[in-house]
């Protein structure tokens, strides 16, 4: 079987932010903007300036037997480490998969 590749976005709130992480976040806000937003093998952090909620970007390649649900572990695993590596709180994360293997593409009529 081949390989399956998903993109992920995982959502969630921040909690517990203390002067010092907002303050880390608030300096590195523009980086993170939904404008630069990609879906990568890293992940990439998205927020605003107002630290409510975020999301989480990133693709994740697993085995053909490998399911939606288990891509969204996954990436809900990633981005609980991004956000512990910066020392960052946060609430539940959800989030939701889609497949590029199962995307059609429409190619314009000539």
């Amino acid at each position: 079987m081949s390989d399956r590749t998903y993109r992920v976005i995982v959502r969630g709130v921040f909690a517990d932010l203390d002067e010092a992480r907002r303050a880390d976040l608030l300096a590195t806000a523009d980086r993170h903007d939904i404008l630069d937003a990609a879906f990568t093998d890293e992940g990439t952090l998205v927020y605003d300036r107002a630290l409510r909620t975020f999301s989480f970007r990133c693709v994740v390649r697993q085995p053909g037997d490998g399911d939606e649900r288990t891509a969204v572990g996954h990436a809900c695993d990633r981005a609980a480490a991004t956000l512990a590596g910066r020392g960052v709180g946060h609430g539940p994360l959800r989030g939701s998969a889609t497949s590029l293997d199962d995307m059609k593409i429409r190619r314009p009529r000539r």
